[in-house]
């Protein structure tokens, strides 16, 4: 078992330069406390994500970290050359001492999309081709490619990533069935819903592993993410969570409702008390936050927890606190599992 932290990087109501340099401080805790990795969201012209340019924080977060592992999770393939994007992994991961962890996706939405001109109905397609590229850039001294979105030829390939033959790659998985390509190439993934939910996903990914993986091989992480406020009272806990998630759930929705739609594969409730009786958030003591977390990954039976640490109004000494208590009184009961994951 492994714990690692998601951030949507969502506008918090401080000024940005403030938001940044809070964000790099917690890295630091995150580092001191052994989280394994750092994982950043991609969005654009909405008070979701304040890090539309995920490898401008990430190389920050590289200075200021010594072992704490890192990545987006995802870049929007369907956003960027894939062949310019390639550049900027092996430089993040060889500045870093690779330390990179690559997640990759079509991007969730369509909003967000058309705001760059991108069209929902092909950026599965610019995704599929981009990752094809990205995978041949690894492989390669020189590559070419011809398809409907990016065609080039004779491409040397000039610079690498200190991992070989590349960071370890993520996926954003919401349905059993789109386990078997991750399975298949030895992506780590991570499923957000609740517990049995999560199992579904789990299980059916492990069932491809046994088909695809040689017998002597690691298998790849299984994660999912949930809200984490810890405090040493129970009722503190669940108020400072209350007020945050309900600006984070605001940001959540901000395009969404300015365009007058709804997301086809967000379930997070808008109600504090409803996300956490669905296990979407998880507050209170270090031990109730612990016996609560044992309990949903013994049913989704995911080998990596995401926490989200740093979300909606959370004051930079409400998320620290939190991962201070949560690094003293919830890791620790993990260490076992953490050691055979």
């Amino acid at each position: 078992m492994k714990f690692g932290v998601f951030d949507h990087m969502d506008r918090n109501g401080s000024d940005l330069r403030s938001q940044y340099e809070d964000r790099l401080r917690l890295a630091e805790a995150y580092d001191r406390a052994g989280f394994h990795a750092y994982h950043v969201a991609e969005h654009h012209s909405t008070p979701l994500g304040c890090s539309p340019s995920p490898s401008v924080l990430l190389s920050a977060i590289a200075q200021r970290t010594k072992r704490l592992r890192f990545g987006p999770l995802v870049y929007t393939l369907s956003l960027y050359h894939p062949l310019r994007l390639y550049e900027e992994i092996c430089m993040l991961d060889q500045m870093s001492g690779g330390r990179l962890e690559l997640g990759i996706g079509r991007g969730i939405s369509p909003i967000e999309l058309g705001f760059y001109g991108v069209d929902m109905a092909r950026a599965q397609g610019m995704y599929t081709e981009a990752t094809d590229i990205l995978l041949k850039a690894f492989a390669g001294e020189r590559i070419d490619f011809a398809g409907e979105h990016f065609s080039f030829r004779d491409v040397p390939i000039e610079i690498r990533p200190l991992q070989q033959p590349h960071p370890p790659l993520w996926l954003g998985v919401t349905r059993p069935e789109g386990t078997a390509w991750a399975a298949q190439h030895r992506v780590n993934i991570v499923s957000n819903g609740r517990a049995e939910q999560v199992q579904k996903v789990a299980s059916e990914y492990r069932r491809h592993w046994q088909a695809f993986a040689p017998d002597d091989a690691p298998m790849p992480l299984i994660g999912m993410s949930r809200h984490i406020v810890v405090a040493d009272d129970a009722r503190e806990a669940f108020a400072i969570g209350a007020r945050a998630y309900a600006k984070w759930h605001a940001s959540l929705m901000f395009l969404w409702r300015a365009h007058g739609s709804v997301p086809a594969t967000l379930s997070f409730p808008e109600d504090f008390a409803e996300a956490v009786e669905a296990g979407y958030a998880v507050v209170g003591t270090p031990e109730a936050v612990r016996d609560t977390l044992r309990q949903q990954i013994e049913t989704s039976g995911v080998s990596y927890l995401l926490c989200r640490m740093a979300f909606g109004d959370l004051s930079h000494a409400e998320s620290l606190r939190s991962v201070e208590l949560f690094s003293a009184g919830v890791m620790p009961a993990f260490e076992h599992q953490r050691t055979a994951a």
